[in-house]
């Protein structure tokens, strides 16, 4: 069947001397893997290369087969063109990033329009604002909303936060207590949008601290998540 759909580029892989499989989030189908044969052999397959892009917001014309693992492209346009996010050096950092942890962290394979549009419309807000270094522990905490493990925000008042059970509590239960620097920024964030996010002021150690703890939300909540190996290089360009 040959549809039409909007896509986000998760990750791409040379496949053999010559091809590429490129994973894509796709308004229709979900994640959906596509094989691009000779792709790399000829300029005309560079520059076609180019719309691929990490995070990418792509038009593509699909041939989507349910019973194929790789399906096919026909034509692919560039939807959205940023002007920075893949040449501005924090947010390339962002995008490498953000990209490996949703490539670990969106697997089905179904139509989601509500977290499309979130994925979509942040991105966008990426490109086009300056003041980027939060933007990343905000992108992470909202998007437990699309995953199912957003935190509970009744209780604000209480003194720690447990990331196992995704909600606030009145004293320390378990080992994964939430409470300090770490948990005044949950609560700050919690009632965060995107436009204020310049507003919060921290340093390089809060903010790895509270990303630390992030990740290890997820790690808690999803089954097989790690922490993604961009990390690192991602600390080194927000220290």
């Amino acid at each position: 069947m040959i549809i039409t759909t909007k896509a986000l580029v998760l990750s791409k892989l040379r496949y053999r001397d010559n091809d590429l499989i490129v994973k894509c989030y796709t308004q229709h189908y979900g994640v959906l893997s596509f094989l691009l044969r000779g792709v790399l052999k000829s300029k005309k397959g560079l520059t076609k290369t180019a719309y691929f892009q990490l995070l990418s917001q792509l038009q593509l014309v699909i041939v989507h087969n349910p019973n194929r693992s790789l399906h096919t492209i026909k034509e692919a346009k560039i939807n959205h063109l940023y002007s920075s996010l893949h040449t501005n050096m924090m947010k390339s950092a962002i995008v490498m990033f953000l990209s490996e942890v949703l490539t670990h962290t969106l697997k089905e394979e179904e139509q989601n329009d509500t977290l499309f549009s979130y994925l979509e419309t942040t991105l966008l807000w990426l490109d086009n604002h300056s003041d980027c270094s939060n933007f990343h522990l905000l992108f992470l905490l909202n998007l437990t909303k699309y995953l199912g493990f957003y935190p509970e925000k009744i209780h604000l008042e209480h003194d720690y936060f447990n990331l196992q059970d995704g909600k606030f509590e009145t004293k320390q239960v378990g080992d994964y207590a939430v409470s300090g620097e770490n948990l005044i920024l949950l609560k700050q964030l919690l009632g965060t949008k995107f436009d204020a996010l310049s507003n919060i002021k921290l340093s390089a150690k809060q903010r790895q601290s509270f990303l630390n703890l992030i990740l290890l939300y997820y790690e808690l909540h999803l089954g097989g998540f790690k922490k993604p190996k961009s990390l690192q290089i991602l600390n080194q360009v927000f220290n």
